[in-house]
């Protein structure tokens, strides 16, 4: 937002610089990010005088040339070669001195220097309105007035502004400062603080409407509210007998400084009031409103309208619109229409100002893509009190601007007032959290600064009423910040020594668990994703799992992508993968911790998850070993190894059911899914035009949380020999390792301690329908060593059990 220095100073008396004003405002937390040096004339004409020519004769050299004398007010008279045919001894003229920087059309700069033309020396230029850039007139020089003094600098003469513009980040809760007006009451709080002077002294300085009456009423504009919920107040009033022009130099230059080009004098007024007391107006062309009256309300979905832009848009139920007896005309607090917009030809205009509700204007703004400073402020929330007085405000600078008179009494439609906020303040709660004691003096000092009302005061604290303008402050804990950003962060002392309390906090907390898995993964090479909980519902199609009725949808959402909830982790980090893999990093390892969203029978709820992708080269190449993709069997090895970190490796396994694995499984803790993980189909990665095998793994984290245990578990090493036997097994191919896996550990569960696969084949060497598996087997005994019968009667069983369940043969 940019706020003009010159302007402010409308407002407030102001002796200090505008770097030590935008320090006062930095502090107040209107944080002014950059000050911009405006100038109506670029260059400022720094350089250009008011010369006297002395004498003019013809150039010896030159017919069309001319050598001038021209007293530029300091030391001796200086010769400058001239071009121009009315230039004549004794006319004030404008002179460029040497040094000079001046501006063409295209706003590139020229330097004047000293130069010798056909043999005559020039010290300087004598220079047309053209060449000054402030007139069209390039046949000659300008010719000044004869009473001006030579030396004069020419931007005395011409009065060339200059002003200091700040731009300022306003913060979306600060609906209060979007003007200069809400600014200048900031300030005037912060110069009340810092300077510790009486308030009298800083009273704000805001434009006079006494002047305001009614001439003739002699042009009735009726005007009827529909819709007052959308449209709490709504003011209006004719003025006729105008002319449509371009407004006056002041007003032009007061629009440019913070970056609005000027259009005319009606449409000018409008934003001025706009900028000046953050009131959004609008200016209806009164001879185009059919039937004398204006209806606030809304129109059927569907209807057709035209805004300024030219662009004919379609209206939905809940657009607010200002409307004659042929339809819409305005687009309420957001954008006017062609059909009554003001043109040159207009003589009379109905004259808007009104409060519309923020959330109407807000969703209206958004549905049609428009932007603009009138639904910036009113979607924000605005002064309702001040809609009368802006309205009279802007009609006295219309008669100034473009003269006419006020032909009917104001319209003023405010059926339920909107009231100020009552707030109790306990001093306590302000001492206790801003860290130190103020004084109930200062306190006070600092509410009636911000027109705060105290209306009651006792030992415990304040009675307070905010103004409905300051939307933000509702609540004590909002007065207390107020408080705080007016007496000053940098005000408040910190104690020199630090305070620590040292906790013996469960090891089980949520966030302690997702640095142990998170610093574990990262240590194996993976990395922390971060996806938006907002995504498209399109993705609701590519599993049945995700039921497009289950979806969350987003009230006003920013774009079809962003519409709804996510139900899943895993599109958030399929995008994360294309987004890389379509800048050459194609081997990656991510992980996110996060939420997912369901509507459930009319209720909400959430669901925390932990997320594992896996893609691409799980090792990179090197002189002595080639890069191996990450395969299911590696990605298990992951899981496990998260298992095992968590205390969860009495997890059984089962297959999982979910559509998006073309190959998974699942871990269970009784009936509690604990995680399913896989690889995944490739329908699904080709709607994210992903080419390459991607691993995915979904953890119920609240579930991870249920099982995980405070108590760590250990157990003696064994000092007795462990023994390892292989079997290669030629079996049907559709049996699991997980089969195998449960059959040979039944058999010994004590002796038995883990069983691994440490090779697959299929190929022409062994029939069709079949595999082979090569599987390892270790056995250890905690009492004694194992001796060689023992061992083969252990396997002998084995063998016994796989022929015998599996139809397994030894190879």
């Amino acid at each position: 937002m940019h706020i003009s220095y010159n302007w402010l100073k409308q407002f407030i008396k102001l002796d200090i610089t505008p770097d030590e004003t935008s320090e006062i405002l930095t502090d107040l937390g209107l944080e002014v990010e950059g000050i911009t040096h405006y100038e109506s004339l670029k260059g400022g004409l720094k350089g250009v005088v008011v010369g006297h020519v002395l004498s003019c004769t013809k150039h010896p050299n030159a017919d069309k040339l001319n050598v001038t004398k021209v007293d530029l007010g300091a030391g001796e008279p200086v010769q400058i070669v001239c071009g121009a045919p009315n230039v004549a001894a004794g006319q004030k003229v404008a002179v460029a001195t040497i040094g000079t920087e001046l501006f063409d059309a295209e706003g590139n700069a020229f330097q004047i220097k000293k130069g010798k033309i056909r043999g005559e020396e020039s010290f300087g230029m004598i220079c047309s309105a053209v060449e000054l850039g402030v007139g069209t007139d390039g046949d000659g020089i300008m010719v000044l007035d004869q009473n001006l003094t030579p030396g004069t600098p020419a931007a005395e003469v011409f009065n060339i502004v200059t002003d200091e513009v700040f731009e300022i980040g306003l913060t979306p809760n600060r609906s209060d400062a979007m003007s200069h007006w809400g600014v200048a009451r900031d300030l005037r709080a912060g110069l009340l603080q810092n300077s510790k002077e009486e308030i009298q002294h800083k009273e704000l300085i805001t434009p006079s409407v006494s002047k305001f009456k009614v001439e003739r009423r002699t042009l009735k504009i009726d005007v009827s509210v529909e819709d007052y919920k959308r449209a709490p107040r709504y003011c209006g009033v004719t003025i006729s007998g105008i002319e449509v022009k371009q407004s006056p130099e002041w007003l032009q230059n007061r629009l440019k400084a913070i970056g609005i080009t000027p259009k005319n004098n009606i449409v000018d007024v409008t934003n001025y009031v706009l900028h000046d007391l953050g009131q959004p107006m609008h200016a209806f062309d009164a001879a185009k409103i059919k039937g004398g009256k204006v209806i606030v309300k809304t129109v059927e979905a569907g209807t057709k309208f035209k805004t300024l832009d030219d662009i004919e848009r379609t209206l939905h139920q809940d657009d607010l619109m200002i409307c004659d007896e042929n339809g819409p005309m305005c687009m309420a607090g957001v954008f006017g229409g062609t059909r009554t917009a003001v043109s040159e030809n207009t003589t009379s205009i109905f004259l808007e100002s009104a409060y519309f509700h923020p959330v109407a204007i807000r969703k209206a703004a958004k549905r049609h893509g428009l932007n603009t400073d009138s639904s910036f402020r009113f979607e924000r929330g605005i002064d309702p009190s001040i809609t009368e007085y802006a309205l009279k405000h802007a009609a006295l600078l219309i008669q100034q601007v473009a003269g006419g008179e006020i032909t009917s009494d104001i319209v003023d439609l405010y059926p339920k007032r909107i009231e100020d906020y009552s707030v109790f303040l306990n001093f306590n709660n302000i001492n206790r959290i801003l860290g130190e004691e103020i004084s109930k003096e200062t306190i006070k000092k600092i509410l009636v600064s911000l027109d705060i009302k105290v209306h009651s005061m006792s030992d415990v604290g304040l009675g307070i009423t905010v103004p409905a303008y300051r939307a933000d402050v509702t609540r004590e804990i909002d007065v207390i910040e107020e408080i705080l950003r007016v007496y000053g962060f940098n005000n408040i002392t910190f104690s020199s020594k630090l305070n620590a309390t040292i906790s013996n906090n469960s090891r089980t907390e949520d966030h302690k668990v997702q640095n142990t898995i998170s610093n574990l993964l990262v240590s194996q090479g993976f990395y922390e994703i971060m996806s938006n909980s907002l995504t498209t519902p399109d993705y609701s199609n590519l599993s049945e799992s995700l039921k497009s009725s289950f979806q969350v949808d987003i009230l006003n959402p920013l774009s079809h992508d962003l519409c709804v909830m996510r139900q899943t982790l895993l599109f958030g980090g399929l995008e994360a993968i294309a987004y890389n893999i379509n800048r050459k990093r194609t081997d990656l390892k991510l992980f996110e911790f996060g939420k997912s969203y369901h509507k459930m029978l009319g209720s909400f709820e959430e669901h925390k998850h932990f997320a594992l992708f896996a893609t691409g080269n799980g090792t990179k190449a090197t002189w002595n070993s080639t890069p191996k993709a990450t395969d299911f069997f590696e990605f298990k090895g992951y899981i496990n190894g998260i298992l095992m970190r968590l205390g969860l490796s009495k997890a059984t396994t089962q297959p999982t059911d979910n559509d998006v694995f073309s190959e998974g499984i699942a871990y269970y803790i009784g009936k509690d899914l604990i995680v399913e993980f896989g690889i995944l189909k490739k329908a699904i990665l080709k709607e994210l035009d992903i080419k390459q095998e991607v691993c995915y793994a979904d953890f119920n984290w609240e579930n991870v949380l249920k099982f995980i245990s405070e108590k760590i578990k250990f157990t003696e090493i064994n000092k007795f020999p462990s023994v390892k036997r292989d079997y290669a097994l030629l079996i049907d191919e559709h049996i699991t390792f997980d089969q195998i896996y449960n059959i040979v550990k039944q058999v010994d569960k004590n002796t038995i301690k883990d069983v691994t696969l440490f090779d697959v084949y299929q190929g022409d060497k062994i029939e069709e329908g079949k595999k082979s598996y090569a599987i390892s087997i270790l056995m250890e005994d905690a009492s004694k060593t194992l001796t060689d019968s023992q061992v083969e009667k252990i396997m002998g069983k084995i063998k016994y059990q796989l022929e015998n369940n599996l139809n397994a043969q030894l190879r």
